[in-house]
């Protein structure tokens, strides 16, 4: 099954959680979301460099910190470190053998600016 993320940034969390389950309950699945309050917590947590780690893990498929490291010619402890944050967050996971993998196809970012 090709999973898919929508990455929202909404502070009123409670309404996309409520709207979440409203289209679960629809049936069949209408993939996944993680929502971040603010901007601000958006780009504090999913920096360039670790969008660099989801994108090389979308394309190269599971492999070690420090294979991943050597792939995109970095420090395997700063690797490390933004892996932990990226598992953390939903973006990598680990498979049986405990190799990091992208489980999304499509990752979407849903941002609006609005006048409040």
């Amino acid at each position: 099954m090709n999973r898919t993320l929508t990455i929202t940034i909404d502070p009123d969390w409670e309404a996309n959680l409520r709207e979440a389950a409203r289209q679960s309950v629809q049936g069949g699945y209408r993939g996944e979301y993680l929502n971040f309050s603010s901007p601000s917590l958006f780009f504090g947590r999913l920096t360039e460099k670790r969008w660099e780690l989801v994108q090389a893990m979308q394309k190269e498929g599971g492999m070690g910190v420090r294979a991943l490291a050597r792939h995109v010619e970095r420090d395997v402890r700063r690797v490390h470190d933004d892996v932990a944050v990226l598992l953390e967050l939903g973006l990598l996971e680990k498979d049986d053998k405990g190799k990091l993998l992208c489980p999304y196809t499509d990752i979407h970012v849903d941002m609006h600016l609005k006048v409040s």
